[in-house]
């Protein structure tokens, strides 16, 4: 008993769990920012091709995490333009990185979130964005005080369920951040790594703190339904 509180309480424990959470909800933030921005201007306009550009937008979704992982190295890596601006910007690659972290994170959970905002501002009745025109509501005051109130069991949906891909995000966070502890080792990743050198006890333990956070995420959105 002593020895399994000691792992409880320990930083070999706990520090995965304290990354996971930090990156998820960065990573989580940024999404219901942008997602819902993206989600509101896509759910009201129609141009050519559109089709492709969500098509784009939900390719994480579906692609293999080492796939996302693999393209995340070529668009920001060393050699790419957009690498070497990071670089002469921070005077450091984003490559390795807790930073690279958050933004495999924010790839892989994107899609959840643009859907459920998509998919919640289509909901609403145009008749009552276009009344609020009609009495002087701007654009912006119809998107913030009209159409997102309206959609808000949706983008609550998505913003969970984003926090919640973010959090277990595994195979494009180990080929982008890779697994230095105590920076980007995440709580799948350490579980990968305890299962492959036999420390079964610590395995369990992310396992079960994985399984603990996981279900009070998909019960806050039973409860919000």
């Amino acid at each position: 008993m002593d020895s399994l509180l000691n792992n409880i309480t320990s930083s070999t424990f706990l520090s995965p769990i304290w990354i996971s959470l930090k990156i998820a909800l960065l990573a989580g933030i940024i999404v219901v920012i942008i997602g819902t921005i993206a989600g509101y201007f896509l759910a009201r306009r129609s141009f050519k091709g559109k089709a492709v550009v969500e098509t784009i937008l939900m390719l994480p979704m579906v692609l293999p995490p080492t796939v996302v992982g693999f393209l995340l190295i070529v668009i920001f890596g060393k050699n790419s333009w957009a690498g070497q601006a990071i670089t002469w910007l921070f005077d450091r690659p984003i490559i390795f990185t807790w930073w690279a972290a958050v933004l495999a994170a924010i790839v892989v959970s994107f899609p959840l979130m643009y859907q459920s905002a998509k998919s919640g501002f289509l909901s609403i009745d145009r008749d009552i964005e276009d009344a609020a025109r009609v009495d002087g509501a701007s654009d912006w005051k119809v998107f913030w005080l009209i159409s997102v109130p309206l959609a808000s069991k949706a983008l609550i949906s998505g913003a969970i369920l984003s926090f919640a891909r973010a959090l277990g995000e595994f195979g494009a966070t180990l080929m982008f951040a890779g697994n230095i502890p105590g920076e980007t080792q995440t709580i799948p990743i350490a579980i990968y790594l305890a299962i492959d050198s036999g420390q079964m006890t610590m395995a369990w333990l992310w396992v079960g703190a994985m399984i603990i956070i996981s279900f009070i995420i998909l019960l806050t959105i039973r409860v919000k339904e």
